[in-house]
């Protein structure tokens, strides 16, 4: 499977000849005029690394990328910047604060951007390789092959079920809310579509299946859900 990055710019002619680049060079691309529209595409569109520029109307590239890195569901999504030339030294401070990964200056080189992409997607692969299968007790979950063990007998989930399982383990003890559920296992834009009954009826039926590990599964009324 190929990866998959979120290009971020207002610039459409920048954005055209980046996009046709990257995907010349192997990778997915999906396109975003600035930081609300990328904010809302990624849940669904699931993005592994995310170029964003700087200056854009709406929201900006350093407030993406904060609010990419305090989401629960999207926080390991690298972020690159690109910046203009009169972004100063304080600016690129400012912005690994923010949880940038890298930063690119304009008018900068495709191939050095190129390189830059591979060496941060190749060590999210190598975290993701070491997470591929997550333990708790007698219960297997592989990332992988999208099966679930428990007690080493294969229990039959739906896809959303699997999803929805797999993201509450990702954080344990950690809440998560129902609308950042909603983005990230149904990839739904919560400004249309916030209802709390679509997660509800899934964390009943996942916690029939899972049988006494449903019991880890804990509501937080009016909130959301938190896997313990």
């Amino acid at each position: 499977m190929k990866e998959r990055a979120l290009l971020v710019d207002d610039d459409p002619e920048l954005l055209g000849i980046l996009k046709k680049y990257l995907e010349n060079h192997g990778l997915e691309t999906i396109t975003a005029a600035n930081g609300a529209e990328a904010l809302a595409a990624a849940p669904s569109g699931k993005p592994d690394i995310i170029i964003t520029d700087v200056e854009m109307p709406r929201m900006d590239g350093l407030t993406l990328c904060r609010r990419i890195k305090d989401n629960k569901v999207l926080s390991d999504i690298p972020v690159v910047i690109m910046s203009g030339k009169k972004v100063s030294e304080a600016d690129h401070v400012s912005g690994y604060g923010c949880g940038a990964d890298d930063y690119v200056v304009k008018p900068f080189s495709y191939p050095v951007l190129l390189a830059k992409i591979k060496a941060i997607l190749l060590r999210a692969a190598h975290g993701k390789k070491k997470k591929a299968v997550r333990k708790s007790g007698d219960l297997e979950i592989n990332l992988e092959a999208r099966t679930i063990k428990i007690k080493g007998k294969l229990i039959k989930l739906t896809s959303k079920e699997f999803d929805l399982l797999a993201t509450l383990s990702s954080k344990p003890g950690k809440l998560l809310s129902l609308n950042s559920l909603l983005e990230a296992v149904w990839g739904y834009n919560t400004a249309d579509y916030n209802d709390p009954h679509t997660v509800e009826v899934h964390v009943s039926n996942l916690r029939r299946k899972i049988g006494a590990f449903g019991k880890r599964i804990k509501a937080v009324p009016g909130h959301g859900y938190k896997f313990e």
